[in-house]
């Protein structure tokens, strides 16, 4: 699949620039607020399910430095994309072009201090784009279970799965963790402070029997409603968007 013409978008306040296809699937918010909540160390091995362009990936590795990042990715030109990413910013990442259902051998035979994750986030009966990339990105075409079993099957014992999602997938995400993992924090993630969250992120520890929490919202924009020129991003997103800082909750 050919997707036609790239384009070069900035993120961490130009700090990072990645490629990515003018009119298939582009990474906005998402995987840099995914990198910032991941909790992973210098020497850490980390896994990236469906990893697109690298952006999730590539955002953690500017702000943890000596990681060994995995992606795993099954769209060619996209998997292909996240390694010129990772070269043209001099960042690590092994991007491996397979299904998260039929991973290559040498991962297969390995475990993960954090596994994070994006799925997509549309069911299959909606409507699609015209865009067969951005399509594909967007649907969800295997159950939310299966994209967490796959990430609790490559975590190690002890280790992190951290997923952001639409609220409503919250139910799925819980019952997924629930018989194998503990430890588990919600961050709803809220546009603005009069409005309900619409997405989620959720991180938990494999194995683990610690409590659950639920953390107060993560507001993205100042103010009831956008009204100037340039972002309004709130004080805490501004951190993590522009700044690359840790998202702690």
């Amino acid at each position: 699949m050919s997707f036609g013409p790239i384009v070069e978008d900035r993120f961490l306040d130009g700090r990072l620039i990645l490629r990515q296809p003018r009119h298939g699937y582009r990474a906005a918010t998402d995987p840099v607020l995914l990198a910032a909540a991941t909790p992973a160390g210098p020497g850490d091995a980390v896994l990236d399910l469906g990893c697109g362009v690298g952006t999730a990936s590539l955002c953690l590795a500017h702000r943890v430095r000596d990681l060994d990042l995995h992606g795993v990715e099954v769209q060619r030109d996209y998997a292909a994309l996240a390694r010129a990413n990772a070269e043209g910013n001099n960042l690590p990442l092994t991007v491996y072009d397979a299904d998260i259902c039929a991973m290559p051998l040498d991962l297969r035979h390995r475990s993960f201090d954090a596994v994070i994750l994006n799925p997509p986030w549309h069911e299959p009966e909606a409507m699609g784009s015209p865009n067969p990339g951005r399509d594909r990105a967007n649907r969800l075409e295997m159950d939310l279970a299966i994209w967490m079993s796959a990430a609790m099957t490559r975590t190690r014992q002890g280790g992190w799965i951290v997923v952001i999602q639409r609220a409503e997938s919250l139910p799925e995400i819980l019952a997924a963790l629930s018989t194998r993992a503990g430890d588990i924090s919600v961050l709803p993630l809220a546009a603005r402070s009069d409005r309900p969250a619409k997405r989620v992120i959720v991180k938990a520890r494999k194995s683990s029997r610690g409590p659950f929490r639920l953390a107060a919202p993560l507001v993205l924009h100042d103010g009831a409603s956008h009204d100037r020129d340039g972002d309004d991003y709130s004080a805490a997103a501004s951190a993590v968007l522009r700044d690359g800082a840790a998202l702690d909750f």
